[in-house]
């Protein structure tokens, strides 16, 4: 596992870079920002995350610690491949993901090209509890939240009935102190999310 790269950076194109660590050139994934900030011949450090892919191995690259561990939370949402993620990063920086969640916003998410109504809200609902606002308080995840849970399953095109229903049977399975985020899984679980929602990108 690569989890950080030092080194001289010896191409820089929008969207990735190539640094020399000690004679090897690492191609990394960067946002268009990442890569603005760049300058050839200056020594750099980037976190990254190594994606495995039946069709080959991708290095993607972070000034920071915080925005690499957004990415692989990102990542984890359905829907969300890791160009996705990383196209996010490009319009968003942390403290406005971080807020967009703890203000229940999606709209901050839809303003990303390529991320739709859908995929919005399963970015709100889960990475509630997972994000540290700017203000520095966790998002909480508290008690469920039963409303959001049937809001994010209505907007994937479910009936309001059937959603409500799933929502109550995932409350009972969790608990009461369960959080939305985790509701929300198994409740697409239940109606057989995968025959709504599309695989992550390529």
């Amino acid at each position: 596992m690569i989890a950080s790269l030092n080194g001289t950076v010896v191409a820089i194109e929008t969207g990735n870079a190539v640094v020399d660590v000690s004679g090897v050139g690492y191609l990394v994934q960067v946002t268009a920002t990442t890569s603005r900030s760049l300058n050839l011949g200056e020594s750099v450090t980037l976190f990254t995350s190594l994606v495995v892919r039946d069709d080959g191995f991708t290095l993607f690259g972070f000034r920071s610690p915080s925005e690499q561990k957004v990415f692989d939370l990102l990542r984890s949402v359905t829907g969300v491949g890791p160009k996705s993620a990383l196209a996010i990063l490009g319009d968003l920086s942390v403290d406005q993901i971080s807020d967009a969640v703890s203000s229940e916003k999606d709209s901050v998410f839809r303003a990303v090209q390529g991320v739709g109504p859908k995929t919005a809200k399963l970015l709100i609902l889960t990475l509630s509890g997972k994000l540290v606002s700017s203000a520095g308080n966790s998002v909480s995840s508290g008690a469920p939240d039963l409303s959001a849970v049937v809001s994010a399953l209505t907007g994937l095109g479910w009936n309001e009935s059937t959603a409500s229903d799933a929502a109550s049977r995932a409350s009972r399975v969790l608990g009461l102190n369960a959080p939305s985020n985790e509701l929300l899984k198994l409740a697409l679980a239940n109606l057989g999310a995968s025959k709504s929602i599309g695989a992550a990108d390529e």
